[in-house]
């Protein structure tokens, strides 16, 4: 009796496990759908990096409606002032670049890890070193 039980058990157990869905359409599927999620974070990323090309857009063209320099002479009979107006200078590469890099780091470091805040942390002062070299680098070759 104790054999029949056992036999039957390990019969039951052996159709059980080997009944499951292990066709290759199931891994199709979930193959499919990581590339889909990946997809969707390239695209998140492109779409950060789109914006901060069109915000930067903005920053330039503001940068040349900007005058140069206006020399203004007011006089009147007995004095004569002169008014001076600089151009003020912009961000450094650097500048932009660690900015840049810190947001895209932080969007890209919370969309990757578990923990959202601390990625988002360690992405951004990730991002924003990269980004502060690379501007380095830029301006440095700007000025040869």
């Amino acid at each position: 009796m104790k054999n029949t039980l056992l036999t039957a058990a390990l019969v039951f157990g052996i159709l059980f496990t080997s009944c499951k869905n292990t066709d290759k359409a199931g891994i199709v599927e979930n193959d499919k759908q990581a590339t889909i999620d990946s997809m969707k974070i390239v695209l998140e990323k492109q779409k950060v990096i789109d914006s901060m090309n069109v915000e930067m857009a903005k920053v330039e063209a503001q940068k040349q409606k900007e005058v140069v320099v206006v020399n203004k002479i007011v006089e009147t009979p007995n004095t004569t002032t002169t008014t001076t107006t600089t151009k003020r200078k912009g961000w450094s590469g650097a500048a932009k670049g660690a900015v840049i890099g810190a947001g895209v780091g932080a969007i890209t470091g919370a969309a990757i890890s578990k923990k959202k805040g601390e990625g988002a942390i360690i992405g951004g002062l990730a991002g924003a070193g990269v980004g502060a070299g690379t501007g380095a680098i830029i301006d440095g070759k700007k000025k040869e």
